[in-house]
């Protein structure tokens, strides 16, 4: 059993995952007022195993498309990141190389290269026909069945356990196997609707299928979109089924992002015969339906959408909602460019926006989507752009600026984080708390 020392170090760990880029958000200054002592308390509540998690919030966001989120308080986050750095070394051996979701070194990006890599490979580099077939499943999130994951989970463990007793985590302690159970029950079978505090009008609602909502799903199904968690299980669960497919029907080609999959073969007749295959696996083992509007079986010239981006032969564009988004955001900008000079912390802002998007861009056939955006947009005036768009400075006459009003942006950092301090202190002091810390800031502090 993993000592209290080792368990707090890994709480701590697990506190400054959680807070990376969350550093001013009211949740986690609540919980940093106090930071030892509830980092303390979290760790005797795992060791004498009487944490439970707290309700968290519900709301829907449509951006970029319309989902229902559930987001756990900041006490329950920092549970989740310990229980990810238990559980993901383990299952990371384990999974394929193809499964791109929520891993390190993986993501969109490389799921779009790989799809091009394997049309090639299965083409001989376009000499020879082939066709991709893509599936997607209706609900994914909303349909996971607890029990069937917690079997997956545990029966992995327990292999893992009997193959190699004597494996430790990176850290040098050994794998505590009744703690991780303990937490993985936890968090796994917790209800987050009951007590969760829903953020919105009914009417925001409307338009999201039942099958997405994880208010209407059965007790026992379902897993909720926000936490770090549901990440990690929603891989595991389909790591069934990217077994099933590389060994047993023997799909070399094959790769997943979170529930969109597919399979480049030269055969069409082939793939056709794995539809039904592939379902009534999906029905039978993990309970999964695939989605019948969501079944595309095409030739590979005539271009493949996966994951924002059409993977053609020799080429790849960027999906058009993705280009729609981007002149949306730069017109917003240039807009506000023409009616005032903006100051140079304005600027800065503006500067990601712009890279975000170049960045991105960049990796498609993209040239001149942005040179007709750029060529004659008044952004030039305060931006310069490197030949082929990828990357934007500001120009250094509007740098200097920021020497004329340092005060200025000191005191503007200053006030916004002081507010956020002042509304985090009325909350905790109406619980009858004592607080030290953190001391609000001075007007000469500078930002970091």
């Amino acid at each position: 059993m993993e000592s209290r020392s080792d368990l707090l170090t890994d709480i701590f760990r697990a506190y400054f995952d959680a807070r990376k880029h969350k550093r001013n958000t009211r949740s986690q200054l609540i919980f940093e007022m106090d930071l030892e002592h509830n980092l303390v308390e979290l760790c005797e509540q795992i060791a004498n195993r009487t944490y439970r998690p707290s309700p968290g919030i519900c709301f829907i966001t449509n951006y970029p498309v319309k989902r229902e989120i559930f987001a756990s308080p900041f006490r329950d986050r920092v549970v989740h990141h310990l229980l990810f750095g238990y559980l993901s070394p383990m299952f990371e051996r384990k999974m394929i190389y193809d499964s791109y979701s929520c891993r390190k070194e993986k993501g969109t990006l490389l799921g779009i290269k790989r799809l091009e890599h394997h049309v090639r490979s299965c083409t001989d580099n376009y000499r020879y026909s082939a066709y991709i077939l893509k599936l997607d499943l209706r609900g994914y999130f909303m349909s996971i069945d607890k029990r069937r994951l917690y079997e997956i989970i545990t029966r992995t463990i327990d292999r893992h356990c009997r193959e190699d007793p004597v494996r430790t985590r990176k850290n040098g302690a050994g794998f505590d196997r009744e703690l991780a159970d303990y937490l993985i029950r936890a968090v796994l079978f917790r209800d987050p609707v009951a007590g969760c505090k829903v953020i919105g009008r009914p009417s925001d609602w409307d338009g999201l299928p039942p099958s997405k909502s994880l208010l209407k799903s059965p007790p026992g199904v379902g897993l909720p979109i926000g936490d770090l968690t549901s990440q990690l299980f929603s891989n595991i669960y389909l790591d069934v089924l990217d077994e099933f497919v590389k060994r047993k029907l023997g799909c070399r080609h094959y790769g997943r992002y979170v529930d969109d999959f597919y399979i480049v073969h030269r055969s069409r007749e082939f793939l056709c015969g794995l539809i039904p295959v592939i379902r009534e696996f999906l029905r039978d083992e993990l309970q999964l339906t695939l989605h019948p509007d969501k079944i595309v079986l095409q030739h590979y010239t005539h271009g493949a959408l996966f994951l924002g981006a059409y993977v053609c032969p020799h080429r790849r564009y960027s999906a058009g909602r993705t280009i729609g988004l981007f002149r949306k955001a730069v017109c917003k900008l240039e807009t506000e460019c023409r009616s005032g000079r903006p100051t140079f912390e304005r600027l800065t802002e503006m500067l990601s926006v712009i890279n975000s998007y170049c960045g991105h861009l960049i990796h498609f056939k993209a040239y001149r989507v942005l040179d007709k955006q750029f060529a004659n947009s008044p952004l030039k005036r305060y931006f310069r752009f490197t030949r082929n768009y990828g990357k934007a400075k500001i120009k250094y006459k509007y740098k200097e600026r920021e020497k004329d009003v340092p005060a200025d942006t000191a005191r503007a950092y200053v006030a916004r984080r002081n507010d956020a301090v002042a509304a985090a202190t009325a909350d905790i002091k109406r619980c009858g708390r004592v607080l030290i810390y953190p001391q609000p800031m001075r007007a000469d502090d500078r930002p970091p």
